[in-house]
């Protein structure tokens, strides 16, 4: 269900806000900047920013977008309390004046116009993710929180769905809560990462927040805790259909003894703690049990151990799940682990342990799946932390917010490095398909020419590159910018978080296979309209001092 702020569909505690994304979360010279502004009579002055990134992260050519409903509720609840502008007096000189602080009082967002690409769509450098119009003060305040809040999206997002693409259909966990940038980097970790193509998180709060199905097993303590069978304190188990508790240590215990031979191993090899351990899991979670299996053995310990408490359980109509692994060669030990279920399948007629779910953890990335992949690996799920939450391949995807225009008139950032040359102007974005579905090219205009027509050939020019330009007749044409937010409303429904998830799936199948590959993927297309090309380069002369040989 999608949810509307001030609309039809009252959201819950004001769509989950977050506490701390509030008009504080900023840098000192926003505030300076806006009193400077004030001081020089900028009150009435108009701007237009545009929030863009200008290179692909962890070396490839797509990004995906999120943060955008964020970025709506706190455009919702922009205002300055008594107690920050308390504050803001403090850390200001003595000298500002008192209607300053008088008219931090008035401010909100009910100026400001935001346009966006829809959250969950693969973007690419230089074209905009946000235009925010409204009045200069106000609009530069806004600036530090909304790259804060669809930077760190984003990039997240981006490796969530690099993961997914590179694990195929196989189930992918989010866990990276210890290792994330404290509990907020940790929340939206595990958020995007879900956006981003993920099936669950192992974060409690976040799947309490997010509706995020929550995900694990146990840790190595777990097993360590128990030295023997005599510590077990409940040894029996009620079928799943009901009737009289069944001595499940007994049962165990049996099909144990019954597995040696498979495994070839003898039962002084098998460690009994570990057996514990199971044991006591499986009776606390007889449908849902996935056991560790690494603590000790994996072939001599822990596959005997897990394989005779799954025996048993399927005896009493429960359905254990899997085991996880979390050391050792993972591609070898899971074509161990398969093959041995396979054959007790055989051997004893239960044809659902050949069935049975092989988890891997063990600071994953994307490399080593990808690694896993060519090494022919048994493995269905993937439980995945410090790499996908940190971004360790890239821990930032450099977005900026740059004035484009004020009053009307053009702005331009001129830069020695050709790449931080801004695209001046208030422009519309749009996408531009092939007959094949695919997208071919990604056009900025201004805003006031006419947008590009299906069948009708359009100049594309690189924005820098005078020679690079080529004709695109569009198959179909996609408004990528669209309206928000105005006048203290949102204008259209933000979609819930299971929507956007699909949306990136949708979008990431109009790129081309070249495009999405991990290793030398082919860069798409960013072009600006002819009429674009030479109002860009004509203000760039005009502001572009002329030098002087002596």
């Amino acid at each position: 269900m999608s949810r509307q702020l001030n609309g039809s569909v009252t959201p819950e505690k004001r769509l989950g806000q977050n506490s701390i994304v509030q008009p504080l979360l900023t840098d000192l010279y926003q505030i300076t900047m806006a009193y400077a502004y004030w001081k020089s009579g900028k009150i009435q002055d108009y701007a237009v920013f545009d929030l863009f990134f200008r290179k692909n992260p962890f070396q490839g050519e797509f990004t995906i977008f999120a943060g955008l409903e964020e970025c709506v509720k706190f455009l919702d609840k922009f205002s300055y309390s008594k107690s920050d502008i308390d504050y803001i007096r403090q850390i200001l000189p003595p000298t500002v004046e008192e209607e300053f602080f008088t008219y931090l009082t008035t401010l909100d967002a009910r100026g400001v116009s935001l346009y966006a690409i829809k959250e969950g769509s693969v973007v690419f450098p230089r074209i905009p993710l946000l235009r925010v119009e409204g009045p200069l003060i106000v609009v530069q305040l806004l600036e530090t929180t909304l790259l804060n809040l669809v930077n760190y999206a984003s990039l997240i997002a981006t490796n969530a769905s690099r993961y997914r693409m590179a694990a195929n259909k196989l189930k992918l966990y989010e866990f990276g809560l210890r290792r994330a940038q404290g509990p907020d980097g940790a929340l939206s970790a595990s958020r995007y990462t879900y956006i981003g193509g993920f099936d669950g998180t192992s974060n409690v709060l976040a799947g309490k927040l997010f509706n995020i199905p929550v995900k694990g097993t146990h840790a190595h303590s777990y097993v360590t805790s128990f030295n023997n069978l005599s510590e077990l304190v409940i040894k029996t188990l009620v079928p799943k259909n009901g009737g009289k508790p069944v001595d499940f240590l007994v049962l165990a215990t049996k099909w144990r003894e019954d597995l040696v031979s498979i495994f070839n191993v003898m039962l002084s090899e098998v460690n009994d703690g570990e057996f514990a351990a199971f044991i006591s899991f499986a009776v606390s979670f007889p449908d849902n049990y996935l056991a560790l299996v690494d603590t000790y053995d994996v072939k001599k310990s822990g596959l005997v151990n897990f394989s005779a408490v799954a025996l048993a359980l399927l005896d009493l109509g429960y359905s254990p799940i899997g085991i996880r692994l979390d050391s050792g060669d993972l591609a070898y030990l899971s074509v161990v682990a398969r093959n041995v279920f396979g054959e007790i399948s055989v051997k004893f007629k239960r044809p659902q342990f050949s069935k049975l779910l092989i988890m891997a953890s063990n600071d994953i990335n994307e490399e080593t799946i990808l690694s896993l992949n060519e090494q022919g690996h048994q493995i269905d799920a993937f439980g995945i932390g410090t790499h996908l939450v940190t971004c360790q391949k890239q821990p930032a995807l450099g977005g900026v917010y740059k004035m484009v225009e004020i009053n009307g008139h053009a702005r331009i950032k001129l830069s020695h490095d050709v790449g931080k040359v801004t695209i001046p102007g208030r422009k519309d974005a749009y996408r531009l398909y092939g007959d094949n579905g695919n997208a071919l090219i990604d056009l900025l205009q201004i805003s006031s020419e006419a947008p590009p027509k299906v069948g009708e050939k359009v100049l594309c020019r690189h924005p820098f590159e005078e020679s690079k330009r080529a004709f695109v007749t569009p198959s179909k044409v996609e408004k990528l910018l669209l309206l928000y937010w105005q006048n203290g409303k949102i204008c259209q429904p933000l979609p819930n978080m299971q929507e956007i998830k699909e949306r990136v799936v949708d979008s990431l199948k109009i790129l081309r296979p070249d495009i999405r590959r991990t290793l030398n993927p082919t860069p798409y297309k960013v072009a600006v309209s002819d009429n674009l090309y030479r109002y860009l380069h004509d203000l760039w002369l005009e502001n572009a001092p002329i030098g002087e040989l002596a």
